[in-house]
C-alpha cells in the first residue's frame, strides 16, 4: 500500500511538474534551468525511493540505502556544478 502511494505521489508531481512548466511558458516565458534540474532531481528522488521500496529486502535497509543514494547524487551534482572552467573568458 505505501509502495502505491510512493508512485502515486511521483505520477502526480511529475504531472504537476510538466503543467507548471508549461504554465510558467506560457505565462512568464521564462524558465531557468536551474528550475527544471531542481524539479527533475526531485521527481527522480521520488522515483528512486519508490524503486527501493518494491525490493525484497528489509524496509529499513531499503529507506538507508535510498537515503544514501540521494546524498551521493547531490553532492556530486554539486561537485559539477562548482566546477571553474580552466580558463577564463576574455
Amino acid at each position: 500500500m505505501a509502495v502505491a502511494l510512493v508512485i502515486t505521489v511521483a505520477v502526480l508531481a511529475s504531472l504537476a511538474f510538466i503543467g507548471w512548466l508549461i504554465y510558467r511558458a506560457v505565462r512568464v516565458r521564462q524558465v531557468k534551468a536551474h528550475t527544471v534540474a531542481y524539479g527533475l532531481a526531485v521527481i527522480s528522488g521520488i522515483l528512486t525511493f519508490a524503486f527501493f521500496l518494491n525490493m525484497d529486502i528489509p524496509q529499513l535497509l531499503k529507506i538507508l540505502v535510498s537515503i544514501l543514494l540521494g546524498v551521493a547524487l547531490i553532492s556530486l551534482a554539486a561537485f559539477m556544478q562548482r566546477r571553474r572552467p580552466t580558463t577564463k573568458p576574455g
